[in-house]
């Protein structure tokens, strides 16, 4: 059997549609991993799939719509006409969508600001473990020493084509990689355990070497043990943790919830564009152009969100200010929302950066403290209340205790609850922004710059047993 390229099975998917108009998406995602446990190489392998969808719609005006979508991983060229077929079914029992538009002409489309759009025509973009061999091979100077290590490498490399019935063509191609290290030292009660992780879209900038020396400088940290009541601290927020709570903030500022008024941006009778969260000029962004941060510059959805509209297929993503120097900016409009709204179209990001802190490192701002503590990641991290944002969650892999300007103990781990609105209100001292990679949301989000945070009081709310 012949597999088809990408691109035709989008061109012999449209060509067979016999609904009013259609969308194809075909991803082929080339994938990459390496696993080690207890100071020995365990697993590595790599594996190729495709994945691809197909939209139908069946109009019953400018604004009104049916939208069937059904997609299938199959290879065989001979199930292109019958997931079609299973498509357009899908339209004609569908309810009518509420955020029917009329789908993009392709001369309307504005070129990108950067050149990264690829040639419909061209081939995948492929992986596989050699792309882990310098890795592995700095790995063997930590599996000598003394610590236990722990971890996980990850590549991806998808390339995902999207074309319309109006003649739309768009093609992207989106590496991906991460390198997650545990080193554990101790055992029972006495057991230590650190993480460190970095974010990469080839691993030829991955200092492994430098990851140990972290993990082996935090473990040094827990030769003393102090145990800390349940209550309010200052607290040191690595660069790491600040991205999981600021991306849960980033993926609950859709417009239409606010304006309905059930979420943390709701203000009566509008939304909350426009409030101050900060008196420090923090501004949280996304930007598909962002060096070394870049992400796919155009919608390409098979279903439609309060995010994301199927009908925006091929809308660019351009860069979005969701907070301005410390003020609201943004909030997230499908284009259906935002004509509903009255509110300017926004495309959600695949990157979160914020900046406006001072040139501190982590480093300094320990260095600065009297006594506070120093949190490594968070995890397990789940809304408790919309209306105000309130997270909870877990700390892991190291809570130290700060004094002096120095890092003199670990203590327990915590349960946390905090809003990321709030912590924002009340964040003292920002420091140098870095790219970092997130503990808790990895595998969904992966880009991110951030900086470390000083929060004066943040709240630990029960003791954790986990390490």
């Amino acid at each position: 059997m012949s597999v088809l390229p990408a691109p035709e099975v989008v061109e012999c998917a449209l060509r067979a549609s016999r609904a009013d108009e259609a969308m194809v998406i075909v991803t082929d995602a080339h994938e990459a991993s390496l696993r080690w446990a207890g100071n020995s190489m365990t697993t590595n392998g790599s594996s190729i799939a495709r994945d691809w969808v197909v939209v139908s719609i069946f109009r019953d005006g400018p604004n009104s719509a049916r939208v069937g979508s059904v997609g299938s991983t199959s290879v065989d060229p001979a199930d292109i006409e019958a997931v079609v077929r299973a498509s357009e079914e899908a339209a004609r029992t569908a309810e009518p969508a509420r955020d029917a538009m009329p789908l993009l002409d392709p001369d309307a489309v504005e070129p990108d600001t950067f050149d990264r759009l690829l040639e419909w025509h061209g081939i995948p973009a492929t992986t596989d473990i050699s792309v882990f061999t310098d890795l592995a091979g700095d790995l063997a100077a930590g599996f000598d020493g003394a610590d236990r290590l722990y971890g996980f490498a990850h590549h991806q490399m998808h390339s995902t084509w999207l074309g319309t019935s109006t003649g739309l063509r768009r093609r992207w191609v989106q590496p991906t990689g991460s390198v997650e290290i545990n080193g554990k030292r101790g055992e029972g009660t006495d057991l230590a355990s650190a993480w460190v992780g970095v974010g990469t879209t080839d691993f030829a900038d991955v200092d492994t070497a430098g990851l140990l020396g972290e993990l082996s400088r935090r473990l040094d940290w827990s030769a003393r043990r102090v145990d800390l009541p349940a209550g309010r601290y200052e607290t040191l927020l690595p660069p790491s943790a600040v991205a999981d709570l600021m991306i849960y903030l980033a993926w609950s500022m859709e417009g239409r919830g606010a304006h309905e008024g059930h979420t943390a941006f709701s203000r009566a009778g509008g939304t909350r564009i426009g409030e101050r969260l900060s008196g420090i000029p923090l501004t949280l962004y996304s930007d598909p152009g962002a060096a070394g941060l870049e992400y796919q510059p155009f919608v390409a959805t098979p279903s439609s969100s309060e995010s994301l509209s199927v009908f925006d297929n091929g809308l660019s993503a351009r860069r979005t200010d969701w907070v301005r120097e410390g003020v609201i900016e943004s909030l997230v409009y499908p284009r259906a929302t935002a004509a509903e709204f009255d509110a300017p179209t926004t495309v959600p990001g695949e990157n979160l950066l914020m900046t406006g802190g001072t040139g501190a490192g982590l480093p300094e701002m320990i260095a600065g403290t009297e006594r506070g503590l120093l949190l490594t990641c968070l995890w397990y991290i789940r809304e408790v209340d919309p209306a105000s944002l309130l997270l909870t969650g877990l700390t892991r892999d190291g809570v130290y205790l700060v004094e002096n300007g120095e890092v003199t103990a670990a203590v327990n781990n915590f349960r946390f609850n905090e809003s990321p609105l709030d912590l924002l209100r009340r964040v003292s001292e920002a420091g140098r922004t870095e790219i970092t990679l997130p503990r808790e949301w990895k595998d969904w989000f992966t880009r991110t710059a951030m900086p470390p945070l000083r929060i004066p009081d943040f709240h630990m709310s029960s003791v954790s047993q986990a390490t």
